[in-house]
């Protein structure tokens, strides 16, 4: 049994946000890569990427598990799944993609909740706690060595 997840894919235009959620998910010890894309072209492109698919033996990235955000520019989480759908299996894999957002409107949740491509729906930030349940809901088989989902405090270096 392989523990830790391949790739964990943000996809998310605010970068404070995506250093944040990678530090998080990196402190998990859960992953052995955290693949961070600042739209929803973006991640489209790398998920069917031909350069990736050449130097890893012509497997795409196919991330275990992708956190989107809904409001993004150009491109938004729902456009994306719009295109995410249209994908060939071989480069969606099997993922499981939970919203992570800071909407509060119902429809959002309503509409997600209606997608069969969506799996969670969380609201932002990302957490220990958020981490752990969504890896004992999906993935009961992985567990992650640094997992610790008590509170902690980020050192900032601030005084």
């Amino acid at each position: 049994m392989k523990n830790k997840f391949n790739c964990v894919l943000l996809i998310d235009d605010d970068e404070p946000t995506n250093c944040y959620n990678s530090f998080i998910i990196e402190q998990t010890g859960c992953t052995e890569h955290v693949e961070i894309m600042d739209g929803g072209q973006k991640a489209l492109d790398y998920l069917i990427s031909r350069e990736y698919a050449s130097r890893n033996d012509g497997r795409y990235p196919c991330p275990d598990l992708i956190f989107l955000d809904i409001n993004m520019p150009a491109m938004n989480g729902w456009e994306f799944l719009e295109k995410y759908k249209e994908l060939e299996k071989e480069h969606k894999g099997k993922i499981i993609l939970v919203m992570l957002t800071t909407s509060l409107f119902p429809e959002d949740i309503i509409k997600a909740g209606s997608m069969p491509e969506i799996s969670g729906f969380e609201n932002k930030p990302l957490t220990p706690e958020k981490i752990d349940k969504i890896i004992k809901k999906y993935f009961p088989d992985k567990k992650c060595e640094k997992l610790n989902t008590e509170p902690f405090a980020i050192n900032t270096g601030i005084v």
